[in-house]
C-alpha cells in the first residue's frame, strides 16, 4: 500500500502517537511504517524499529492518554519529506505543548520521522 507523506503525517500524528488502543496502534504502525525506521525524539535519542515506534507511542499515551492532537497547519510535502504542525491538551483547555513532525517516506511508508518540539505562543 502506498500513501502520500500527507497521510503518513495525519496516521502517524493521529493512529500512532494520538491512539489509546494498543491492538489498533499496532496495525498502524505496522502498515505505515517501514521496518527498519527511526525515530528521533528531542531529547537526542534515536529509536529504531518497529517495536520502538511502538513503545515510545504507548509510553506517551500513558503519561497523558486524554491529551488530544491537533493540527494547525495543513502537512506540507516536499518530494519524500514533509512536515506537519501540532498542539496537544486536553479538549476545552489551552494546549500543554506544541510541535512539528518532519518525515522521510520510502516506498510509501515512513522510514524516519523527526520530532520537535515548538514554543506555545
Amino acid at each position: 500500500m502506498s500513501n502520500s507523506v500527507s497521510t503518513l503525517l495525519t496516521r502517524n500524528l493521529h493512529d500512532v502517537f494520538g491512539e489509546n488502543d494498543p491492538k489498533r496502534r499496532r496495525a498502524t504502525i505496522d502498515e505505515i511504517f517501514n521496518e527498519d525506521c527511526v525515530f528521533y525524539d528531542p531529547s537526542k535519542r534515536v529509536h529504531h524499529g518497529r517495536e520502538e515506534i511502538e513503545r515510545v507511542a504507548g509510553a506517551i499515551r500513558a503519561t497523558h492518554p486524554d491529551f488530544q492532537y491537533q493540527i494547525i497547519a495543513e502537512p506540507e510535502e516536499l518530494g519524500n519529506g514533509g512536515r506537519i504542525q501540532w498542539i496537544s491538551g486536553r479538549q476545552g483547555e489551552a494546549p500543554a505543548y506544541a510541535g512539528t513532525d518532519f518525515i522521510i517516506a520510502r516506498d510509501g511508508r515512513i522510514a524516519a520521522v523527526y520530532l520537535f518540539f515548538d514554543k506555545l505562543t
